[in-house]
Formats: C-alpha cells, structure tokens, sequence
C-alpha cells in the first residue's frame, strides 16, 4: 500500500474551481430538500394523502440523514475523501431521480429516505473536503463560497423548479436535479485532488474507535452542543413561514415565490460579505454579531400582519439574510473545533446532530402554534422565543470552543 500523501496547497485558480464544485455539489442536495415543501399541494391531491403524511414525506430526508451520518462516523476517515464523495454523490443522483419516476406514495417515500441517506453525509462530507483543503485563515471565505448555495437554490431552484412542476409535471424537478447532478459529478471527477492524507490514522483504529475518540473529546462535545443550537434556532419557525404568511399576513400562493426571491437575491451578495468579515474581524465576533442581528428579525417574521407585501418582504428578507449569514461563521467554527485526524468522522456526526436538531426544532415549533376557528395561526411568536433563546445559548458555547488552526489559541 502506498504511504499517505500530505495535503498539497491548491493554486488560487483550482481552489475556486473546487469550491465551485462543492458549492454546486451542496446545492443539488439541499434543492432536493426545498423543493419539497411548495410541492405539497399537488402530492396530497395526486397521491390522495394528509397533511400529517406529507409532513412525514418531507421530514423522511432529514430523518434518513440524521440515521446515515451516524452510520457514515464509523467509516468515512477510512477512505479517501475524493472516491467517497463520488460513490455517494452518484448514488444520491440515483435516488433523486428515483424520486422523479416514483409511481406512488409508498415508492416516493423510498426514494425519498435513499436520497436522504446519501444527502446527508454528502453535506458533512464537503464541509469536511473545505477544512481539509482550506488553510484556517481563509476558511470563512471559503465557507462563504460553498455556502452560497443555499442562496442560489433559494434564489433560482425553487422557482424554476415550481416552474418545472407547473408545466411539466412534480417528476421534472427530480429528473432536472439528477442531470445536474451527472454534469457536477465530472466536474467534481476532474477538480477534486487526491486526499488521503487522514488515511493512516483512520485505518489504525477499529470503526468504533473512531467515534469513541471523537466524543471523548470535550471540544467536540461543545462544538455538537453549538451545532445543535445552531440549527435550533431557525428550525422552530422556518418550516411554518409559508403557513403563516398565506393565513395571517394576507401573501396569496402566487406571491410566495417573492419572499423566497428576494431573501435569496440579498444573500447571494451578503454571504460573501459575511465569508471576507469572518476572516477579517474573527469568527467569534462574527458569529455573535449575526446571532444577536438574527433574533429581531426571527420575531418579526412572526408578528407581521396586516401590512403592505413589500413591508413582509423587508422584515423577511432581512430573516433569511442574517439566518443564512450567521451559519457561515457558525460552519467556520464548527470544522474548526474538530481534531483533523478526526475530521471526517467528527463532521458525518456533526451532520446527524444537526438533523436531529431540526427535527426536534421542528416537533417543538408545531406543538407551539395551533390554529383558531377562522383558521389563523395562533402563538407562532413562541416558536420565536425559543428560537432566540437557541441562539442566545449559541453566543455563549462559541466562546468555549478551541478552534485548530487559529494562531495562538490555548487549549481549554
């Protein structure tokens, strides 16, 4: 067997072509994810379904990803990264276009946990190619870069996508995604390096060893904790938005793509903006600034009520700015805070904690709200108040964490 290699710095050129790669590679897969919840109107009348069941439909991907990142930990440091992120980024092409040919509800919802299973890990996985290949000193650029693709899914994925739906019929935005999916697997194929320089330390432990090592780890602990509270935080109330707008505000269905457009269009340029500041001014710093920025504007999504469509747009546009902004300091962090021997396998777990974080986020945001006799939302403000304290919890775990890389950082 051939040693490891170290890790080779890229060019500036390769390093943006890889960046774009993963960017691209992270858009597919959390566009799987949006698209869909605006489909559910036309799956519950095609498939004859429940609300509660198409609940179940859309929550199958996190739950699938929070299940395979846990089974990911016990072999992802035991493979190079660049094969690993093939295999499964082709498999989860597979699984998404087995969504768009799926015949029933019964065979969706297959389709659905495979795509999860392999959605999942490919996010944990990327984020982990980035703090490998990234020195610390630019990692926030470069998170910011790969993190765009949240941005752009939102900006021009959904849309186009109901587009798609609209004409075509709800397969064509699976079957799109997948052959997006093909052209970025070439590109992946021919812009990612060879790294496997975690290999000896990976193979000279048994696949349980590995995770043993990483909850040991008292930072890890903290960085799980933060990341958990990370995801909290929007998830108690994110998941309501189009319910409560089109019940409460007064938004029709056919205006809802602008809340989506215009949040996406901001934070297309401000999360480059927020990448550059969190390696100029701290990733701390940052991270707290956009904590704090975020929890007005969480309340205020769900207080908005009987004002003109622009004023929504404002107050929700500002929400989805500084939500998508602070997890860019926030990942920074997050990779940062993990042993790079132990990357790989701290961030597969990282990913099943941020899923369970969602799902729990989510549960608790649903019990809190209910509806009244004229069908409003009732006490969706609470799911705020909890989301701000998520965050608040957030600010104070990040001070605790010790970030690998940083120059002059002690040990806690």
């Amino acid at each position: 067997m051939n040693p490891p290699s170290a890790p080779t710095p890229l060019t500036a050129r390769r390093e943006l072509w890889l960046l774009l790669t993963l960017a691209g590679i992270q858009f597919t897969h959390i566009l799987d994810f949006m698209i869909m919840m605006p489909l559910g109107p036309q799956f519950t009348q095609l498939f004859g379904i429940s609300d509660a069941q198409f609940g179940l439909l859309v929550s199958a991907y996190t739950l699938s990803a929070g299940v395979s990142g846990l089974l990911a930990s016990t072999y992802i440091d035991r493979f190079g990264r660049k094969r690993l992120l093939l295999v499964l980024y082709a498999l989860f092409g597979l699984a998404t276009l087995a969504c768009g040919v799926a015949p029933t509800y019964a065979t969706l919802m297959v389709a659905r946990v495979l795509a999860g299973t392999f959605g999942g890990v490919l996010s944990a996985l990327c984020q982990t190619i980035v703090a490998d290949v990234v020195p610390f000193e630019r990692r926030g650029r470069a998170m910011g870069i790969v993190m765009t693709s949240f941005s752009v899914s939102t900006v021009a994925g959904v849309p186009l996508g109901l587009i798609l739906a609209e004409h075509w019929g709800w397969h064509m935005p699976f079957v799109s995604i997948a052959v997006l999916c093909g052209v970025l697997l070439v590109c992946a194929a021919r812009s990612l390096p060879t790294m496997d320089h975690h290999l000896a330390a990976g193979q000279a432990r048994t696949a349980f060893g590995g995770i043993g090592q990483v909850l040991r780890d008292v930072n890890h602990r903290w960085a799980f904790l933060f990341s958990a509270l990370l995801m909290f935080t929007g998830f108690t109330v994110i998941p309501y938005i189009t319910i409560y707008l089109q019940a409460n505000a007064g938004v029709r269905a056919d205006q809802m793509p602008l809340v989506y457009l215009c949040g996406g269009v901001v934070t297309l340029f401000t999360a480059r903006f927020f990448g550059h500041l969190t390696d100029r001014r701290g990733k701390v710093p940052t991270f707290r600034w956009l904590a704090f920025a975020v929890m007005p504007t969480l309340l205020g999504i769900t207080l908005v009520r009987g004002v003109p469509l622009w004023a929504v747009l404002v107050v929700s546009t500002l929400m989805f700015t500084f939500m998508s902004g602070r997890m860019i300091p926030g990942m920074a962090l997050v990779t940062s805070a993990a042993q790079p021997a132990l990357r790989g396998t701290f961030m597969t777990l990282n990913a099943s904690v941020q899923s369970a974080a969602m799902g729990l986020a989510s549960l608790v945001g649903g019990v809190l709200i209910g509806r009244d006799a004229q069908g409003l939302v009732q006490n969706y403000w609470m799911a705020a108040v909890v989301g701000m304290a998520a965050s608040l919890g957030a600010v104070w775990v990040a001070g605790r964490l010790h970030l690998h890389g940083a120059p002059g950082a002690p040990r806690p």
